[in-house]
């Protein structure tokens, strides 16, 4: 075989490989989801649609509180979509320019009292928690959960005096489900996914701070969030979120 032939030989077995290498090109993608920690079982069956409808993308979520969230986004963090529990916190954000779409309000909740189960203590409203006898664990003020607490305490004129604020509504939970607290303001999604593990005490004045929940594209994101979006603002996310307990956003 002559040089030359030998060249083009060897060029036709480099193409053939080249080809073969390009008819399974890697199509897997990530789709980071940051969303509010309230939100962790919807979004975690969403997320399950989600991948349904797109094999080649898995979505990577990450459960917080909204204000934490937002501080790891503003400083850099790979998020693409972001779910928060308030406007609030999801302002913050934009005011960074780092949001890629307009928020859109998608869900609302509501506080409650959280209690042990059976409510051994016999907790039965919010002056309950006056009670400097019972140990009550609230959100942050700078939580959306700690922000609505503050403001069912001012409009019912009750002051609570919490032994700890905590940076999540899950945090506040865990603390009242494992004991270390009698009780705890949470949103009524959380005590429906505790399962049993605690009681709900509603309370009139829940109603003067319904937490209306913003979602967004952040700057990082593309077609795909947009689609996690959409899919969360349509029938079948509001059907799965309206499973655990939230709210329709109002029209």
């Amino acid at each position: 075989m002559s040089r030359r032939l030998s060249l083009l030989v060897g060029g036709v077995v480099v193409l053939s490989l080249t080809a073969c290498g390009s008819t399974s090109p890697t199509t897997d993608a990530t789709l980071n989801v940051y969303a509010a920690a309230s939100l962790q079982a919807p979004f975690e069956n969403i997320a399950g649609e989600f991948e349904a409808d797109h094999p080649e993308v898995r979505v990577q979520l990450n459960f917080a509180g909204s204000a934490d969230l937002a501080t790891q986004i503003i400083a850099g963090a790979p998020a693409e979509v972001f779910a928060s529990a308030d406007a609030a916190t999801m302002e913050r954000v934009a005011a960074e320019g780092l949001l890629a779409s307009t928020p859109r309000t998608f869900a609302t909740n509501t506080l409650t009292i959280a209690v042990a189960a059976e409510n051994p203590l016999g907790i039965d409203s919010l002056e309950s928690l006056s009670n400097p006898d019972v140990s009550t664990v609230l959100c942050a003020p700078q939580v959306p959960c700690g922000a609505a607490a503050e403001a069912v305490q001012k409009f019912s004129g009750i002051p609570i005096e919490p032994v700890s604020e905590e940076g999540s509504v899950t945090d506040v939970l865990g603390k009242v489900s494992s004991g270390q607290a009698d009780a705890g303001l949470v949103y009524v999604t959380d005590v429906q996914a505790a399962g049993g593990a605690v009681e709900s005490v509603p309370f009139d004045a829940a109603g003067q701070a319904v937490n209306a929940y913003p979602i967004a594209v952040t700057g990082s994101g593309g077609e795909l969030a947009q689609a996690f979006v959409d899919l969360v603002t349509a029938p079948p996310g509001q059907e799965i979120l309206s499973a655990y307990g939230f709210g329709e956003p109002d029209q």
